[in-house]
């Protein structure tokens, strides 16, 4: 299994990936994970993502894919993995074809966590993270409207995209997500 799960912030992602772990043993890749490890180990790469985070923007690409290209040669990952929040820019997308080209692993599916806007800041607001004031997480929310929003169409031409429903309860959606991978 090689899939990537995209979606705004607060719609799941993270919370989805672990359990499809779970179920098909390989690993989650969660570039939040990433990115906050760096932040803590208070890297020049740390410094680079807590600023672009504490302004509510994304983390410039080159970093990412470096981090990401990191990840994925790992031993764990070569029998698959989940991408969680990668990639969200078409740079990035195109950077991760060629990657997993090189690698002879594609993608095999993609699926995009849809969530209403105003039901993700009231989410985000709740779990209390130091990042998550209202102001920046709608502008969270407009930067991934702005820079995500054409990997729908990117995917979608590769015939990879599945778009999955990502309000209700959680088993729900989980249920509606394996349902998705099985087509």
């Amino acid at each position: 299994m090689r899939i990537a799960m995209f979606g705004a912030p607060g719609t799941g992602k993270g919370t989805q990936a672990e359990k499809l772990v779970g179920t098909f043993s390989v690993p989650q890749i969660s570039t939040g994970d990433l990115l906050r490890a760096a932040v803590a180990e208070g890297s020049e790469l740390g410094r680079k993502a807590k600023a672009a985070m504490d302004a509510g923007e994304l983390v410039a690409d080159e970093v990412v894919i470096e981090m990401i290209r990191e990840r994925l040669a790992q031993p764990d990952a070569q029998d698959g993995f989940i991408l969680d929040g990668f990639p969200r820019s078409i740079k990035q997308a195109e950077s991760l074809d060629v990657m997993l080209e090189r690698l002879e692993q594609p993608l095999e599916q993609v699926i995009h966590l849809e969530v209403e806007d105003e039901e993700i800041v009231q989410r985000l607001l709740s779990r209390g993270r130091d990042d998550d004031s209202e102001e920046v997480i709608r502008n969270r929310l407009q930067v991934f409207s702005n820079q995500t929003q054409p990997l729908i169409n990117y995917y979608e031409d590769q015939g990879k995209l599945v778009s999955v429903d990502g309000t209700g309860d959680m088993q729900a959606i989980y249920d509606r997500i394996v349902k998705a991978l099985d087509r």
